[in-house]
């Protein structure tokens, strides 16, 4: 396996799940393309080319990793179309590559197809690539949404790859979108700033997907690259980059390269969250870019957040899903079947989580815990324990199973004055401090009495199967 962009494409169209869209306009029409998409129950990735005012060739990819069939290939794993199998499948592969990523450190090489073309001085201009607007009321383009943002540590050289927003503000200047005080990577702009010093940054905008989803990934600082090595079976190769040093991917698309110096900002935003809402508009650090790598007919690799279902939000549901599912057994859960950040929320607003209950106060328990792990306590708002008979991934059981089985007095508990985020819209947009609640809802059989409770309707599976056989058109 590769970490080469193309060869993930060719993969991709192999198998029936990358669709070629010509002549779309980078001003909106590749962000409603990408949202119409993603309503479809298995939707393909898109790769956009022809698009207005550009050459054929320069062309944006979108939905890259927005299924389980999608995500499967991208990180080498069996190929399936359920987001339950594929739950199972992480939570046995992300603690081996989490223990191999000091095996796999990038290999450092002398070239690679991201110096096809190298550009300097009066030639740097980032009007150049097709960076879409994505929504009506975005503040500006954004070039970088599936990117990996590089950075090092001034002390201890630790390397970072995160995936932040990055908007551009003219034609060499960007703004940088991060958590402040929380991102790794502002962590480091913030040490260099102490020292009175510019940060050095280059931006990674188009690379095999493994790449963007692995620096949007929940993991320590400077183990982005090993665990993206640990996921491949071979290093990552990068070249060590001549202005600012940072070793970058040596078969990215596109690689922006600069300095975001101390006390230097500008306003950036807003841009359509995750949340579905438009989030504020803020100074940002920028950053100014002195050289652009990229190779011939490059491609963006773009991740458009949205009202649910968004393109940006699945990678982080799975990969948020299994770190609380392995968490939960970690803290001495027993019998936790699966967990689901549910996707029509976008992941961390509502947490489900399915248990064969053990003993009294089970569920509360395994409620309670995942309500405060920090991957998704700050926006979890909702949190809801089931039994192991419903599937957390299917909405239509888990919300079956808050009607039948949920007593709303005794059932339902609420966390006051939790950490909250400054992206929820329900926050005020002048509030000091970020706080919210948490309902915490038992929708699991009453344990004192659950083998008095109703028996529920199920099919029998060898009728399940006769019937099949005899009409094969009754399913959808």
């Amino acid at each position: 396996m590769k970490d080469n962009l193309r060869d993930w494409l060719k993969k991709a169209e192999a198998i029936g799940k990358l669709k070629r869209v010509e002549g779309a306009d980078w001003d909106l029409e590749i962000g409603t393309a990408t949202t119409l998409n993603l309503k479809r129950k298995d939707c393909p990735a898109l790769l956009f080319d022809n698009i207005k005012d550009y050459p054929k060739g320069y062309r944006v990819l979108t939905c890259s990793t927005s299924t389980a069939s999608l995500w499967a290939l991208t990180f080498n794993l069996p190929m399936t179309d359920s987001d339950l199998e594929l739950l199972g499948i992480l939570r046995e592969k992300l603690p081996q590559w989490e223990s191999n990523v000091d095996r796999f450190p990038p290999e450092l090489v002398s070239t690679g197809s991201v110096l096809e073309n190298v550009l300097s001085g009066d030639d740097v201009d980032l009007f150049r690539f097709p960076a879409p607007k994505w929504h009506s009321l975005d503040g500006g383009r954004e070039i970088g949404t599936g990117d990996a943002v590089i950075t090092k540590d001034p002390e201890t050289g630790e390397v970072n790859l995160g995936a932040y927003r990055i908007q551009i503000l003219d034609k060499k200047t960007t703004g940088l979108y991060m958590v402040q005080g929380s991102a790794h990577g502002d962590v480091h702009r913030a040490k260099y700033h102490a020292r009175g010093e510019p940060c050095p940054i280059a931006v990674s905008v188009g690379h095999h997907p493994l790449i963007f989803r692995t620096a949007a990934a929940e993991l320590p600082r400077g183990a982005e690259y090993g665990f993206a090595g640990a996921v491949r079976g071979e290093p990552v190769k990068v070249i060590n980059e001549e202005i600012t040093g940072l070793p970058i991917p040596a078969d990215s698309e596109i690689v922006l390269v600069g300095w975001c110096h101390p006390n230097k900002y500008s306003s950036e935003g807003p841009y359509g969250e995750w949340t579905g809402y438009y989030g504020r508009e803020a100074p940002a650090p920028t950053i100014e870019i002195e050289r652009i790598y990229h190779r011939n007919e490059p491609i963006i690799v773009g991740s458009s957040d949205s009202r649910p279902p968004s393109d940006a939000s699945y990678g982080q549901i799975l990969l948020r899903s299994t770190l609380i599912h392995n968490m939960l057994i970690k803290s001495g859960i027993p019998d936790v079947k699966a967990v689901w950040l549910s996707r029509e929320v976008n992941g961390p607003p509502l947490i489900i989580v399915s248990i064969k209950q053990r003993y009294a106060g089970h569920a509360k328990e395994a409620a309670l815990l995942a309500s405060q792990f920090r991957i998704a306590a700050n926006k979890a708002k909702y949190v809801v324990v089931v039994d192991e008979d419903i599937d957390p991934t299917n909405t239509a059981e888990v919300l079956w199973a808050m009607g039948t089985r949920v007593d709303p007095v005794e059932d339902i508990d609420i966390i006051r004055r939790a950490p909250g985020t400054g992206l929820d819209p329900r926050i005020p947009r002048g509030a000091k401090a970020f706080f919210n609640s948490k309902a915490i809802i038992d929708a699991c059989k009453p344990f004192e009495w659950i083998d008095e409770f109703p028996k529920a309707i199920d099919l029998e599976p060898d009728v399940v199967e006769r019937v099949r056989a005899k009409w094969k058109d009754l399913e959808g």
